[in-house]
């Protein structure tokens, strides 16, 4: 069984870290359900394991060493931030594949609004084509990062996970290079023109949850 948690307002960064440490322990210890938690957080920057200190352009709003997976990102409100804590002695322990399926979970949640999510060889996250902007300098289509993603696994429970930008304020991206990328931006759902609340996206994710995790 999987509980879905889902908590209003924003949450504390360092406050989300606890209690995801805590879920991952009881999960592995066998006294806790497997959980997927939505939340908000304040603006901030957190730092993977593969960060670049000059990718820390502008320490604009608080920075935290996150120990997942992944180099700088931005958290703040409007982006739906999706901790996911499962189980893979349970679900097989195949990160390549675990990668895989929150990818395709995200872009089968995508596609309910209309959105093309697709994966990008080099390149984490999911990205969407922007056919309206001006084409890259070799001149294939313009890009733009809708999803993050950035896990860790302890005794191979995972947590941290994704994040989706439904409305977030996207100039407080300038402050880093977003995941080490360069030469490509950022969007959201409702910077596609799309009227999206997080209510929606949450909806979305449970729908599309079990086609990928069961």
């Amino acid at each position: 069984m999987v509980e879905w948690i889902i908590s209003s307002g924003v949450t504390g960064y360092e406050e989300a870290v606890t209690f995801m440490e805590t879920r991952v322990a009881a999960i592995h210890a066998g006294t806790a359900d497997e959980a997927i938690w939505l939340v908000e957080h304040p603006p901030l920057y957190t730092a993977g394991t593969s960060a670049r200190p000059a990718d820390l352009l502008h320490a604009r709003f608080p920075v935290f060493e996150a120990g997942r997976g992944g180099q700088y990102t931005y958290h703040g409100p409007g982006q739906r931030i999706v901790y996911v804590m499962l189980d893979l002695n349970r679900r097989g322990r195949d990160i390549r594949r675990f990668v895989a399926q929150l990818e395709a979970w995200v872009i089968a949640a995508l596609a309910e609004f209309g959105v093309t999510g697709e994966v990008r060889e080099g390149r984490v996250g999911v990205w969407v084509t922007r056919p309206e902007k001006p084409p890259l300098p070799d001149g294939t289509p313009s890009e733009d990062k809708i999803a993050a993603i950035g896990i860790k696994l302890r005794r191979w429970v995972s947590f941290h996970g994704i994040s989706i930008n439904v409305e977030p304020e996207l100039s407080h991206y300038d402050g880093i290079v977003p995941c080490g990328i360069s030469g490509y931006g950022v969007t959201s759902l409702v910077d596609l023109g799309l009227p999206v609340t997080m209510a929606d996206l949450d909806s979305a994710l449970q729908r599309s949850f079990p086609a990928q995790f069961g």
